[in-house]
């Protein structure tokens, strides 16, 4: 039988729909039980683990291995409760199932934004604006999410079977067609899916043992044998890959390990580091995500400071005057097409790149107008912000 991986947009039903699933089919249903089991074999709290998947304020200053760690502990709680099969799991943490087991159906719930809104309204008792706001918000948290494990925005459907629009479908409608495609002989438990669960759970156990050690990897396995790909620049490769395959050889059940460079094990470039521009600046009024923002430009030899607000920005740019900055449009007090239009007409020489989650077409003509340099959406891989700002700093020369 299949696994059922449900992720929802806010106020998509999701929880109803996977109650309602769980009982057409007779699948225990998952969710918070993943956190439990984490918290309690590995000793931590639970609200470490959420913070992990929303990225929160816990990790704001430390390392990404931090979270890398606590997600690794996730990873490897959810390993252990999907062995069985016949589960419906509804939440974050199904994005890091495998994409080789063929038994799992990946389900998404959305809706429009109209539709949200209203029924936010209704089950939070705010306001539209109100209710506009904490969808956003919740947006925001999956879209950071999905970027984190997926390099995508959250809503694609190339990233799942079955997509569901709850504005146009019933709750009973949508159980009744996830247990529909449940049936389908092409996710049926068949020996290889099986193989593939379990190697899940092998290379979800040295990844735990691994990221203990304070090492940023991905880990992959089969049939026992476990390659490391290793996702942070060192100097000291050849070292690293023995310390790597010493510790994966710890684990029961691991037959060989290898330890290669993966995507992100990227050298710095020896020009870069003698020939870096001014700082940029960074405005948005999220500080868990623009501070990380900051620290990951810093490993691209991007250097940069941080405000918090159109105010603050201000103030920074009649200062300093930064080459490039880059800005959030949605921000509390003057909102970034403010401070867009100030800066163009102060300091006509900086290079605004508006980087936003829910800008509209007419936002980006009207900084494109106003003398925006880019208009960028979130979320971004860092490789295209990058190049972005690469762009302005020489259109500066």
């Amino acid at each position: 039988m299949a696994i059922v991986s449900i992720f929802s947009g806010p106020f998509c039903h999701g929880d109803d729909v996977a109650t309602a699933v769980s009982g057409q089919l007779g699948y225990p249903r998952i969710g918070d039980e993943v956190l439990d089991l984490a918290a309690s074999r590995f000793k931590i709290s639970r609200e470490k683990l959420l913070n992990a998947l929303s990225g929160g304020s816990s990790f704001l200053g430390r390392a990404e291995k931090d979270r890398d760690k606590h997600i690794a502990y996730l990873r490897y709680a959810l390993a252990e409760m999907i062995q069985s099969d016949n589960v419906i799991h509804h939440g974050f943490v199904g994005h890091l199932l495998p994409r080789n087991m063929n038994h799992v159906i990946r389900v998404l719930l959305i809706a429009n934004l109209d539709y949200r809104v209203q029924v936010a309204m209704k089950e939070a008792d705010v306001n539209e604006k109100h209710a506009l706001d904490l969808v956003n918000r919740m947006d925001k948290n999956r879209a950071q999410w999905s970027d984190y494990t997926l390099g995508r925005p959250p809503y694609e459907s190339r990233d799942f079977d079955l997509v569901l629009t709850m504005h146009d479908s019933s709750l009973n409608e949508a159980a009744s067609q996830i247990f529909l495609s449940s049936g389908s002989e092409a996710v049926q438990t068949t020996d290889l899916s099986r193989k593939a669960a379990a190697d899940f759970m092998l290379a979800a156990s040295v990844h735990v043992l691994v990221a203990e050690k304070g090492h940023e990897v991905e880990v992959q396995a089969d049939n026992g044998q476990v390659t490391i790909l290793i996702n942070k620049y060192t100097s000291r490769i050849d070292s690293v890959k023995r310390q790597l395959e010493s510790i994966a050889m710890e684990i029961e059940g691991v037959r060989s390990a290898k330890s290669i460079p993966g995507t992100g094990f990227v050298p710095p470039s020896l020009m870069q580091k003698f020939d870096l521009p001014k700082r940029a600046l960074l405005v948005d009024d999220e500080k868990e995500f623009v501070n990380s923002l900051s620290e990951r430009l810093e490993t691209r030899h991007l250097e940069s400071s941080v405000v918090y607000d159109g105010e603050q920005a201000l103030e920074y740019v009649r200062e300093h005057e930064p080459e490039v900055m880059v800005l959030d449009l949605k921000m509390p007090g003057i909102d970034g097409i403010e401070v867009l239009r100030q800066v163009k007409k102060d300091h006509p020489e900086v290079k605004v790149i508006i980087l936003t989650g829910h800008g509209s077409d007419r936002e980006e003509k009207l900084a494109f107008d106003l003398g925006a340099f880019a208009y960028l959406s979130k979320p971004v891989k860092i490789e295209v912000l990058a190049e972005a700002m690469k762009a302005a700093y020489a259109k500066n020369d």
